[in-house]
């Protein structure tokens, strides 16, 4: 019994109307690869529809804010021009919903299901042809999954590279500490925009495809078992 997660920061290079000013002259920079993940709302989109669940997803470019930093590190040198009262409002506004938002989803699940598999969705332009698969440190249960799903994307002749023990990124981190690794599963996908810009080395609705119905199986080949609480004697 697990339930699935799926999240996507960097989703979008929309700049509400109030902030447009401070990119102004610079709307290629944002539309381009600096100011969003090209092809990771729609990757997780299809994750979240296989799985019939609600995605959770970044509403605004990150060159705004960039949602899974902490800090001064959130802030580009564009959203610097803003002035330094007005940045806490942009992260109460976008940031804390967002993670507030996460840490809901991952409780209710783990009081639904055994455990939570999420996944964070995203897509690389350093990359050409390659998904890479990332879990935290001490994340036994996320490198489980990860293996798994790593031989059959593998076994279908992908270039599929695996790190573990990593820090993901300080939202990552955050998460990371408030569940018990044991029932919360914290995987990171980076899939190369070659496929979704260029179609190669493999079509965009192939691969995407392959990813969907690879990890459905995932789900149901990695053992997750109960939570102690749930195993003791009432009596």
């Amino acid at each position: 019994m697990i339930a699935f997660l799926f999240s996507c920061n960097n989703a979008t290079c929309a700049v509400p109307e109030a902030y447009r000013e401070i990119f102004r002259g610079f709307e290629e920079v944002v539309a381009s690869t600096e100011g969003w993940e090209p092809g990771s709302l729609n990757l997780a989109q299809g994750f979240a529809m296989k799985f019939r669940t609600p995605l959770v997803h970044g509403d605004v470019t990150r060159l705004l804010i960039d949602l899974e930093k902490d800090g001064d590190s959130r802030w580009s040198r564009f959203a610097l021009k803003l002035p330094e009262l007005t940045r806490p409002k942009l992260a109460d506004r976008h940031e804390r919903p967002y993670r507030t938002q996460l840490k809901q989803r991952i409780a209710e699940d783990l009081r639904r299901h055994y455990a939570v598999l999420h996944l964070m969705v995203h897509t690389d332009a350093a990359t050409d042809g390659m998904i890479l698969l990332e879990t935290p440190v001490g994340g036994e249960l996320a490198e489980s999954f990860s293996n798994a799903w790593r031989s059959r994307l593998v076994a279908a002749d992908l270039d599929v590279r695996q790190v573990k023990g990593v820090v993901i990124n300080p939202l990552g981190s955050e998460l990371s500490a408030a569940f018990p690794s044991t029932q919360y599963a914290q995987l990171k996908i980076s899939v190369s925009q070659s496929f979704f810009l260029e179609g190669r080395p493999w079509r965009w609705d192939t691969i995407k495809k392959l990813l969907l119905d690879s990890l459905a199986l995932v789900g149901d080949e990695v053992p997750v078992s109960a939570p102690e609480y749930l195993l003791t004697d009432p009596r």
